[in-house]
């Protein structure tokens, strides 16, 4: 779907069901603004607060194009933020401060990804925010939270290090070999990120019977403890290893590629076996049950199932091992994803024009959550550096353009983009 595309434009008469909520967000890289992009795609007007020149981190990421003005705009900032509008404000200058209050207090969700107290300095913490507008929600993403006590409450945090201490890289990691880090891309920022979207609909419907705001405080740690589920859940019933489990759940080699299959029940085994044309492992004694297929795995289950696959691509394997009742599936690389009949019906791809002259798109993914009565789109792109500075803070706040000129004369705002 290219932006500015609507999917399903019949139902747009519908609505959004975040039509009509404004988001203030402070934000930078990935975990906050993949959380206000998704509320965006759900209806929420988002303004983004910005450094004036250079803009937020993320824009600085590689790799990158430029914008119609020759500035950075990097892969982080170009995935994470269709949708918004750009406002560019110095959180240090008193004017700058008081313009954020002011928009503060038409907010319903005000939000920021500081390390932790950082808010709280620059006069814009939860405190700070209530007191000028008591029904709004505000959101905290962190490496550690904000709210409680934490020995590493100090620590700069990216996805990976979330990830890496939640025992992510341990699980099923080969022994005596170095973890891998990033092996999920960022799962640490997008993970937390849903999380964040969850607590802010939880204290929006709260709002709704109370009539007050709360504070929402989302670690990424947190967040990724939630998604060791498995792991955390084995080692407590004395599986330290989950490479142990007893089940399949490997993969296997096409004349393609690589498919996988997990298969955990008798009788999906045995519709494997007579599959893969080796119907004698229903009666093997060596295969009796899920912990004998997981043991003998390398030396009876692989050759026979990678031999019946050999002359066949990954996705015919899978097509008739699912046909079976087997449950199985090709591993993809980026490119196959980009391309698959399934993600491109589904409008999980998102192509934005570059404006550097490179023919190829941008494409990052779609919105994942469909509801029947909600059009998809229109997407818009990212916006450029305080690109909407001078329309939101005259429709908004009411300032004349003698007074914004003032304003970035003095060094309050930015207005970089004409």
């Amino acid at each position: 779907m290219r932006v500015g595309e609507v999917a399903g434009a019949d139902l747009q008469r519908f609505g959004k069901p975040l039509d009509g909520i404004r988001v203030l967000a402070i934000e930078q890289m990935q975990a906050l603004p993949y959380a206000t992009q998704m509320l965006a795609r759900l209806g929420a007007e988002v303004i983004k607060i910005e450094s004036p020149g250079v803009g937020e981190s993320g824009r600085a990421a590689l790799p990158m194009m430029t914008d119609p003005l020759g500035r950075r705009v990097g892969v982080t900032f170009l995935r994470n933020n269709l949708g918004k509008r750009s406002v560019t404000v110095d959180l240090k200058h008193p004017e700058g401060r008081e313009i954020v209050l002011r928009l503060a207090e038409k907010a319903d969700i005000v939000c920021e990804n500081f390390k932790p107290g950082t808010a709280g300095r620059l006069g814009l913490g939860f405190e700070d925010i209530a007191a000028v507008n008591p029904r709004a929600i505000y959101l905290s993403v962190s490496g550690f939270g904000n709210t409680t006590e934490s020995p590493y409450a100090s620590w700069p945090a990216y996805a990976p290090v979330a990830e890496g201490m939640a025992g992510l890289y341990d699980f099923k990691r080969a022994p005596d070999t170095a973890p891998v880090v990033s092996p999920l891309g960022a799962l640490g920022d997008s993970g937390s990120a849903l999380f964040a979207v969850i607590g802010v609909l939880a204290a929006l419907r709260h709002r709704d019977a109370t009539g007050v705001g709360q504070y929402v405080d989302i670690s990424m740690f947190d967040a990724m403890v939630a998604l060791n589920d498995a792991g955390i859940s084995y080692w407590s019933m004395g599986l330290k290893d989950p490479g142990l489990a007893p089940l399949i759940n490997h993969s296997f080699r096409a004349f393609d590629g690589y498919f996988l299959i997990q298969c955990a029940r008798p009788h999906m085994f045995e519709a494997l076996a007579d599959l893969v044309g080796r119907p004698e492992w229903k009666s093997d004694p060596r295969l009796a049950g899920p912990q004998e297929w997981f043991d003998h795995i390398e030396d009876i289950l692989r050759p026979g199932i990678e031999g019946w696959a050999a002359d066949k691509s990954r996705l015919q394997a899978c097509a008739a091992l699912s046909g079976v009742g087997v449950a199985s599936g090709p591993v993809y690389n980026p490119g196959d994803v980009i391309e698959d009949e399934h993600v491109r019906n589904r409008n999980m791809i998102v192509e934005m024009e570059r404006t550097d002259g490179d023919p190829a798109p941008v494409l990052s993914p779609g919105n994942p959550v469909k509801l029947s009565r909600v059009a998809e789109g229109p997407e818009t792109r990212v916006p450029w550096v305080g690109e909407h500075t001078a329309e939101v803070l005259g429709v908004e706040l009411g300032l004349s353009r003698a007074e914004i000129d003032r304003l970035a004369a003095d060094g309050a705002i930015g207005l970089e983009t004409p």
